[in-house]
């Protein structure tokens, strides 16, 4: 394989130019096309990963999904927090309506291979690696996007019906949908030199 000339003006823009982008900001009723969303994974599918363990997985939810994925997330808040005494809800309203707001939700999944016997913090940032490479195709196709952890993310629960064992993780939400308005997000960051020890 030769090596690819890269444009390095592109790659810088995409990658300082990525946004998060929230429910409120969705563009409801017009849903991405699958084909893109394909694609965001595959570049997902080229994220860094020691010993090539790949340890992302997906449940891409989409159509009807978005019902069975916000019915079952508001009905397991609601057993736990019925427990616990604490039920709120416009939580459970928001956990049973989110979804349906997006085009699509892609559950991120830690698939945890122990045979490889590596740190679990290198199989996290692979997957959150991974991740960066879904925002930044979305930001590419100009698509609002966006990663969150709340919701059942840290639920026992949840595991089973997402198919995962003791060891795996969620690791939450990653939400795509097309933008309300045409603005795009302004972004700030602190200078990086502020960040920065250098040892010559």
């Amino acid at each position: 394989m030769e090596r690819p000339d890269f444009n390095i003006e592109e790659v810088n823009k995409i990658i300082r130019g990525r946004r998060s982008m929230f429910v409120a900001q969705f563009k409801e009723n017009d849903p991405v096309d699958d084909a893109i969303i394909e694609e965001i994974l595959e570049n997902a599918n080229w994220a860094p990963t020691h010993k090539l363990t790949e340890p992302w997985r997906f449940t891409v939810f989409t159509g009807e999904g978005l019902k069975k994925l916000g019915d079952f997330q508001a009905e397991l808040y609601k057993e736990r927090a019925s427990k616990s005494g604490n039920f709120i809800e416009a939580t459970y309203q928001k956990l049973k309506e989110n979804p349906l707001k997006a085009s699509h939700v892609i559950i991120i999944k830690m698939k945890r291979d122990l045979k490889a016997n590596l740190p679990v913090m290198e199989e996290i940032s692979a997957v959150a690696m991974a991740v960066q490479n879904m925002y930044l195709t979305a930001a590419a196709h100009g698509l609002a996007s966006y990663w969150g952890t709340g919701g059942m993310t840290f639920w026992p629960e949840a595991k089973e019906w997402l198919g995962l064992e003791e060891d795996d993780m969620m690791m939450g939400y990653f939400y795509v949908a097309k933008p309300a308005t045409d603005r795009w997000p302004a972004g700030k960051r602190k200078p990086v030199q502020k960040k920065t020890d250098w040892v010559r």
